[in-house]
């Protein structure tokens, strides 16, 4: 009798374990992708203060396309198919290493690296603290003081922590995008509901981007976006700059 009791407590417990993962899963990948979150993603812009300098994005229409070719394009399409394989193959200490190192060496110029660079390794600081996992320590104690992707490593800490990859890419995209919307509004200047516009209109562009992103294989990867690229280098060299990147 005691047996049997014990077999349906544990089931009980694993049903009831079951569901919480789920609502902490979503909990966590909130927390993670939200503003609030400090990974510094604030003082980004991607290269988009340069083309707001320049005279070439003036609308919210304009942002939008900006915020697309980063996505579906640019270094964001980089991080998006590299979020993927991080993702799966995190239970594989040497082949995550991999890809983590090459997100890490994935970007066009030095302000996009130290962007991604940042936000990784504040990511890990954070997340470690936080949201404690053996599987981020042993990463930081293999990596020690190199360069962190913050894709690769926000993708380690989704799979350590059940959250599943679909809605953890659609995450890191919105994430993304919001960043970069953010720093359209406030350098156009937009109004606030001119942003929401902007990022309604993403949408579907991100649920293209994210179901392509999950079939492609690391060597079809590449950009095709040398317009934000020279954004990025010119932005090194403005006489006044709002953002780091």
């Amino acid at each position: 009798m005691g047996t049997i009791m014990a077999t349906i407590t544990i089931m009980t417990m694993r049903t009831g374990i079951t569901a919480m993962l789920a609502d902490a899963a979503l909990h966590r990948l909130l927390a993670w992708t939200s503003p609030s979150y400090p990974v510094g993603g604030f003082t980004y812009s991607h290269g988009l203060e340069t083309m707001v300098e320049q005279g070439r994005v003036r609308t919210a229409g304009d942002v939008a396309a900006y915020v697309e070719a980063v996505l579906a394009r640019g270094g964001g399409w980089i991080d998006a198919v590299l979020f993927v394989h991080a993702w799966r193959t995190a239970g594989n200490e040497a082949a995550f290493d991999e890809i983590a190192e090459l997100a890490a060496a994935f970007r066009g110029s030095s302000e996009t690296a130290l962007e991604s660079r940042q936000q990784g390794s504040s990511f890990l600081t954070v997340t470690r603290k936080a949201w404690p996992h053996p599987a981020l320590d042993a990463f930081a104690a293999r990596h020690a003081d190199r360069p962190i992707a913050h894709c690769a490593i926000m993708a380690l800490a989704c799979a350590a922590h059940a959250v599943p990859l679909v809605p953890a890419l659609h995450g890191w995209l919105h994430a993304a995008a919001a960043n970069l919307v953010s720093a359209g509004v406030r350098l156009v200047p937009l109004g606030q509901t001119d942003g929401q516009h902007a990022l309604a209109a993403l949408a579907a562009a991100m649920e293209a981007i994210a179901a392509r992103a999950l079939v492609t294989p690391l060597e079809d990867l590449g950009t095709a976006a040398p317009e934000l690229e020279l954004a990025s280098l010119a932005h090194e060299t403005l006489y006044t700059r709002l953002f780091r990147s």
